[in-house]
């Protein structure tokens, strides 16, 4: 055995008995390995893992022979059993697509320790001229079967694309199982070591997937019940955990200090890992906190000096805490008398409370122009902006607490500290929780302007202080066996949201929502992160609490992209595809296939249904629209181009003409721009909307609110789509030699007599386009152009563009007309 083989890669528990150990290279040895355990527990047993169950997980292994394996289950892959789709190796080592579809490297049916496999075999030493060669699995009609970001030889290259990988030195023989003389206590460290003299080593020992699936279905927070408060925390590493009371924030240095007991659970797993405590008083209004202590390793972050805030708080007096005990009597329920809109007739604008309120044409003091209450005012007022502009559903940027170190912090809110309570820099009394009952007027407001809240919400990451750490970091975050967080956030602390208690925590704050503050549903930022049978967990709770609610995923991250694995869900997604598409697209860009693709409704991998894919063009995050298309050099579009605002009228028309959701961003109706900055996350002037731009862009601004009225009205039927139009429902033409077209809309009269002919000329240059014979006529009536919609007609004051057999389209010009067959 080399010398060099004297490391141990990880080690961790498959259940509190035994678990495994990987070393840094092969053990080739006939002796095992020198390993051992610190503590008073001992090893009953270690020996080898079969290579076998190495391959399951990397898709290959070097069997004693030197024979390497590379293999697929038909247990993960059931589409390919009794199918005739040959599958083949591809990879560095066979020229990719060039070499990767010859019988030389084609995969075989056979079977491996019982399980029916596809597999190829060859002399490994070929596979080792170069160490970490990449491979994949591609099917003869060109399918390449994903590769999970989980596999432990996955990895990514510059295009964000997963292979697998393959390492002469861990070929599969480098694994040991081991089994114990008695269960470990998981509130201590313990550590595998390699007794080897002074060159020993020893690395943590980490709970392994049992311990993520601890959970309780016990109550959690602090719970008032007549005369006693029951408080209830999940941390299963936990020596000892105290809860820290105080009536008045005055005696926070001075609190009443109660030492909670691990709760009897008989609905737990193993320990369950509740701790609670019931005090004989109702504490409603009172301030509390939690102290933790737990084993020092590199999983954990327990420091008992730590003031920990509930991550169920129901309110919180700032983002560090304390914590406010809350009755229910008191918080009573939101508004659930409101019908949400069915998700085919939705129309989104994306909001941000402050962006709102802070320069609203409307009295209001300092306070109220940073808040919910200030907000309340603004809705009810008879000019509101979005009232005028006639969406019905605001998708309102985070709400719940978050990092912001002031309340005159701005703060895009994406960084939450806690997922059940107002953002107390909304709140005008935060030590009162009085964002409580504000943002359930807030809601009722919008409500009564007929106007759906959907907030957007981060279960991915979370803010300074991460309270969840001290609770248990190990538990509640993604990390290494090293103890080193994930980061596909890019925020430095991904949230294991696939934990027992991780998902629970996900399900009980959206149904808190729900039921305390009348929320329509939600957009989950990072989607990706939080995970597709997660976000499937999160659909089935939320929708017996309400049957309509509005999901919607931001389906990336930087780890990848979830909207293909969400199809056969409940699940809409933005579509960041029709945003990039249609950019380029106004300005000559994008492809004929492109835009039938898009307008749509992204059938084919976005959307099993049609209301599958949120189409948008401008969210908060980066330039706004105009600072990305606009003409200037400097990527400022504050003061537009006349081509720029043309692009944007473009950008409109084909917007609310495709199926699928529509979502603006506030402002893009009166051309908002940012001044060509990227980020703005913490520039409030910059944010903030200026309305005096609807008077310098009147149009503009009307022409938005038309095309939303049009697609509410009984004629916007035909783009508003709860079922897949047939395929003959649209009739394409195209301008000679550019993606310009005219769409006729309901072509086969499936959906009654009423047909649409939208055209859109996306060139600097005149178009015309040849219709097919029957479909030019007097009998169309234009219902808009380029520059606006038309009502009742002066025809001596406006000449109507008829619709010809050579349909006229003006450069970065379009219409719309419409016709009883």
């Amino acid at each position: 055995m080399p010398s060099r083989v004297k490391k141990i890669a990880r080690a961790w528990l498959e259940s509190p008995t035994h678990g495994l150990i990987e070393l840094t290279h092969d053990w080739r040895a006939r002796q095992l390995p020198p390993l051992s355990l610190s503590g008073q527990v001992k090893f009953a047993a270690v020996h080898r893992v079969p290579d076998y169950t190495f391959g399951c997980a990397s898709a290959y292994f070097v069997n004693r022979k030197d024979e390497i394996r590379f293999f697929i289950r038909y247990a993960d892959h059931p589409e390919l059993a009794g199918s005739d789709d040959k599958v083949f190796l591809a990879g560095d080592f066979s020229g990719w697509h060039e070499a990767s579809f010859s019988d030389e490297w084609l995969l075989h049916p056979s079977s491996l320790d019982g399980d029916p496999v596809l597999v190829w075999t060859g002399k490994a030493d070929r596979f080792y001229a170069y160490p970490h060669l990449r491979f994949k699995f591609v099917t003869q009609h060109g399918r390449w079967l994903p590769v999970p970001a989980s596999a432990p030889n996955a990895v990514r290259d510059a295009d964000g694309n997963i292979n697998y990988s393959i390492d002469p030195e861990r070929t599969g023989q480098h694994l040991f199982k081991f089994d114990l003389t008695a269960p470990l206590d998981l509130s201590q460290s313990w550590s595998v070591r390699w007794d080897d003299g002074a060159e020993g080593q020893a690395v943590p020992l980490m709970p392994g997937e049992f311990f993520y699936q601890l959970g309780s279905e016990l109550p959690m927070g602090a719970r008032p019940n007549g005369g006693e408060t029951t408080f209830r925390l999940f941390a299963p590493r936990a020596k000892s955990v105290e809860l820290c009371v105080c009536s008045d924030l005055a005696d926070q240095e001075s609190p009443h200090r109660y030492p909670l007991k691990r709760a009897a659970d008989h609905l737990a797993n193993a320990d369950g890992g509740v701790w609670e405590v019931t005090l004989a008083q109702n504490l409603h209004g009172w301030f509390y906190w939690y102290k933790v202590d737990g084993p020092k390793d590199a999983f954990g972050l327990f420091d008992p000096s730590h003031r920990v805030l509930d991550p169920y708080a129901q309110a919180t007096v700032g983002q560090l805490g304390p914590g406010i005990v809350l009755d229910p009597g008191w918080v009573g329920q939101g508004d659930r008398g409101f019908k949400t809109p069915a998700w085919q007739d939705l129309v989104i604008a994306e909001a941000h409370v402050r962006d709102l309120v802070a320069r609203a044409p409307v009295a209001l003091n300092t306070e109220q122009r940073r808040g919910f209450a200030g907000l309340r005012k603004w809705v009810e007022h008879p000019d509101f902006y979005l009232h005028r502009l006639g969406v019905n559903c605001v998708e309102l940027q985070p709400v719940q607490e978050n990092d912001a170190k002031s309340v005159e912090e701005y703060h895009w809110g994406y960084m939450t500290n806690n997922f059940f309570s107002p953002d107390s820099g909304y709140s005008s009394e935060p030590a009162k929780a009085s964002g409580v009952k504000e943002l359930q007027e807030l809601v009722a407001a919008f409500h009564r302007r007929g106007i759906a809240v959907v907030l957007d919400v981060v279960y991915n990451h979370v803010g300074e202080p991460a309270h969840l750490m001290f609770v248990d970091r190990l538990y509640y975050f993604e990390q290494d066996g090293k103890g080193q967080l994930s980061n596909w956030s890019g925020c430095g602390n991904d949230l294991r949201c696939g934990s027992a208690m991780g998902t629970r925590l996900i399900i009980d704050s959206c149904r808190h929502l729900i039921e305390t503050y009348g929320i329509d549903g939600f957009r989950f930022d990072l989607a990706d992160l939080v995970s597709a049978p997660v976000l499937k967990q999160v659909e089935t709770a939320l929708k017996r609490v309400k049957p309509d609610v509005i999901l919607i995923a931001e389906p990336w991250s930087f780890r990848g992209h979830i909207a293909g694995e969400l199809r056969d869900t409940g699940w809409a997604s933005w579509n960041d595809g029709y945003r990039n598409f249609v950019r380029e697209y106004v300005r000559g860009g994008g492809t004929r296939e492109g835009f039938e693709y898009y307008l749509k409704g992204s059938p084919w991998y976005y959307a099993k249904w049609p209301a599958q894919t949120v189409n948008y063009t401008e969210s908060h995050d980066d330039k706004t629209w105009i600072d990305n298309i606009t003409e200037h050099a400097n990527g400022n579009g504050d003061t537009p181009t006349a081509n720029d605002r043309r692009r944007t009228h473009l950008m409109a028309a084909t917007l609310f003409m495709s199926v699928g959701i529509p979502m603006i961003s506030c402002g893009q109706d009166f051309i908002r721009s940012k001044l060509g900055i990227h980020n703005t996350y913490q520039m409030g002037e910059i944010n903030a909307l200026d309305y005096r731009r609807i008077y310098r862009f009147p149009s503009t601004h009307t022409y938005f609110a038309d095309w939303i009225a049009f697609r509410l009205s009984d004629n916007g039927r035909l783009v508003r789509h709860f079922s897949r139009a047939s395929e003959k429902f649209y009739q394409f033409y195209w301008a000679y030699d550019t993606a310009a077209a005219a769409v006729l809309y309901n072509a086969d009269l499936s959906q009654g007599p009423r047909q649409l002919l939208f055209a859109i000329n996306n060139t600097l240059s005149d178009v015309t386009i040849k219709l097919a014979p029957g479909i030019a006529g007097a009998e169309w009536r234009q219902l808009a152009d380029h520059e606006r919609f038309y009502r009742e007609v002066n025809r001596d004051a406006v000449l109507l563009q008829p619709v010809e057999e050579e349909l006229f389209v003006p450069a970065l010009g379009c219409g719309l007309w419409v016709r009883e067959a």
